[in-house]
């Protein structure tokens, strides 16, 4: 048996290693969608997803209509949300993709102020100016540009803060374990991204490179499913049981940083200073945004 403190360390660990692996994940899919295009990854790594997690699907006999009906529903949303990102990271930088997707923390204060009516606090307010003022420097070094990638990458953060409001209201009395939820959301987004392409966009739909000589490829799917799906969700499960959400915070507000320097290292992106300093700031806002200030809310009760 592990001691408190080492588990806590582990946990501290593990919730690091998930940041590096969602970060370095931008540039991973880059690098795929070299061989292979949007619909066709996306169905190839959700689909297989989906196989490793069917035995999970068992708990869903028992479920009633609305608890599938939430499941679905969040599955819909998240293949929103990997349409626009993958086809975000695509026509932008892989650096620019791993900052922009983490507006999607100060995002959802906003949202939710829309959909469940909590207004968000003073500090929350503040992490949305900081994060726009951040993404501002990022997407045009400090000019009025945005480009079609970065836009796409923007919708699927607040894509992001939508499913989790959204989720939060139809999932609440859910009985179903995380790990089903996982499963269907990856059926659904392997399912809608090949009915896409069939119906829609029939050049995506493309055969499946061979194993023999495109070994590179399945290098990065295989990376892309046990990596940044089943591992990241299992640790992430693991450690938040035994983390305080502090720390839970700034060791995932690393993940931008994690994947800008992956892109310059693996991809050779070069990023200005300007760029750097956007993205700190929404990294920053991202930490502000989550963090728990016991001392201001403190003083904000006080004044009410």
């Amino acid at each position: 048996m592990f001691s408190p403190k080492r588990m806590l360390l582990l946990s501290d660990l593990m919730l690091l290693a998930v940041a590096v692996v969602w970060g370095t994940s931008y540039g991973v899919v880059k690098s795929a969608l070299h061989f292979y295009p949007v619909l066709g990854l996306l169905t190839i790594r959700f689909g297989a997803t989906f196989l490793i997690l069917s035995p999970a699907l068992r708990p869903l006999r028992a479920a009633n209509a609305r608890t599938l009906r939430g499941a679905l529903m969040s599955g819909a949303l998240l293949l929103g949300i990997f349409l626009c990102e993958t086809f975000g990271i695509l026509l932008t930088r892989a650096a620019n993709a791993a900052f922009l997707i983490s507006l999607c923390v100060v995002l959802t204060p906003i949202v939710e102020w829309s959909l469940l009516k909590r207004r968000p606090s003073r500090v929350e307010w503040a992490a949305v100016i900081l994060s726009l003022s951040g993404a501002w420097l990022l997407t045009g070094d400090g000019a009025l540009s945005l480009n079609a990638g970065d836009a796409l990458i923007l919708l699927a953060a607040l894509l992001r803060a939508l499913t989790v409001c959204v989720t939060k209201r139809v999932m609440r009395d859910s009985t179903l374990p995380p790990l089903s939820v996982t499963a269907v959301q990856s059926g659904v987004v392997a399912f809608g991204s090949a009915t896409v392409a069939l119906l829609l966009a029939p050049r995506q739909w493309q055969a499946v490179p061979p194993l023999v000589g495109h070994g590179a490829f399945w290098g990065y799917v295989a990376y892309l499913v046990l990596a940044c799906t089943l591992f990241a969700f299992f640790a992430q499960n693991f450690a938040i049981k035994r983390s305080s959400p502090t720390r839970v915070s700034l060791l995932m507000g690393s993940e931008p940083a994690f994947g800008a320097l992956f892109a310059c290292l693996w991809l050779g992106e070069r990023i200005s200073t300007t760029a750097w300093v956007g993205g700190a700031l929404i990294v920053a806002a991202s930490v502000l945004a989550t963090v728990r200030w016991p001392a201001w809310r403190v003083r904000a009760a006080s004044r009410a």
